[in-house]
């Protein structure tokens, strides 16, 4: 069972699986397309939920939202499952191969043997595609990664039912049926739209509000948690940020390139202007992240305090530059 399909590599796990899916079913969509219309760029901070002994700051909607939202926004039906047993999980995905339907996987990252040992950590959250099946190796289609690979029925049945946040539980995702055509002006105006609400939302642990409110802890954590669990939350959320965040800067980097592309698309040039305004925050949040890394791996000359003080003004700085930012996309649609 080898299916015909088309791997290409992508910044984003979630957003390349979408976007190979739809170009194996005729529709060429891009990935920062996807993520735009999906209203993928967030921020959000969750104290209580825990990944890798921090609490949770995330840059992106939750995992499998992209794809339920784009599909919504552009007519597209998609079917999902989870499963309790994981032979009935590997029945499904075999009886999909055998119909020549790749399929999208939620998997745990930490056993997945081709990733970097630096990359391997326990989050529940990543996805990829399975496009066949060859001498008892499930061939695989990982967007983040430059080609594509294989894994045993024993490796791909450990990623796909590893234990913790987000358990995928075997989580198996494909289209089911689509429009004639993809009606993306409207998507793409819902999307925006959804994405503003979201980051000018009035919840101090979302949006810029969420920015501000990781920024008033920086400054409290060295005293209220102690050095060493202080470095190790700023280093969860520039993980976060630079390697679950893939494509940089917390996906700033992606929605510019999304506004680019509807720019052009809608004929609007301050959605243009706007992606160019982007991609500045994107670089700004990128000098945070290297500011940040310089306090958790002990390479900066400063005073312990003063470094956290600056790093929490960077974000103070990036949430203002974020609030105007949305203010203005809200408007420009």
């Amino acid at each position: 069972m080898e299916i015909d399909f088309k791997h290409k590599q992508a910044a984003h796990c979630e957003n390349g699986v979408v976007a190979n899916l739809m170009t194996y079913n005729g529709f060429t969509v891009s990935e920062p397309m996807v993520f735009g219309i999906g209203s993928g760029l967030l921020f959000t901070y969750i104290p209580f939920l825990k990944v890798n002994h921090a609490p949770v700051v995330s840059y992106r909607a939750m995992p499998g939202i992209i794809f339920t939202r784009f599909a919504t926004r552009v007519g597209i039906k998609i079917k999902r499952e989870k499963f309790r047993n994981v032979q009935t999980a590997k029945a499904r995905l075999d009886e999909n191969l055998q119909r020549n339907n790749p399929v999208g996987l939620q998997v745990g990252v930490y056993n997945l043997p081709y990733f970097p040992d630096e990359y391997r950590f326990h989050f529940n959250a990543h996805n990829m595609v399975v496009y066949g099946k060859k001498d008892g190796l499930y061939l695989i289609s990982d967007p983040v990664m430059e080609t594509v690979t294989s894994l045993t029925e024993k490796e791909l049945e450990k990623v796909r039912f590893a234990k913790g946040a987000f358990a995928p539980k075997g989580h198996i995702y494909y289209p089911t049926s689509f429009p004639e055509q993809l009606q993306l002006e409207k998507a793409i105006i819902r999307g925006i739209k959804h994405t503003c609400r979201d980051m000018l939302a009035p919840v101090p642990v979302v949006g810029v509000k969420g920015i501000r409110k990781i920024a008033q802890l920086i400054r409290k954590w060295p005293k209220s948690k102690g050095v060493k669990i202080a470095n190790h939350y700023l280093g969860q959320i520039v993980r976060m940020q630079e390697e679950i965040g893939t494509g940089g800067g917390g996906f700033r980097y992606i929605y510019a390139a999304f506004l680019q592309e509807a720019g052009k698309l809608l004929n609007n040039n301050q959605l243009l202007e706007l992606s160019k305004e982007m991609t500045l925050i994107g670089d700004q949040w990128r000098d945070f992240a290297v500011e940040a890394s310089r306090i958790y791996k002990n390479r900066s000359n400063s005073v312990a305090v003063d470094q956290y003080d600056h790093v929490a003004t960077l974000l103070e700085d990036i949430a203002n530059k974020e609030e105007v930012f949305f203010k203005k996309l809200k408007k420009a649609i």
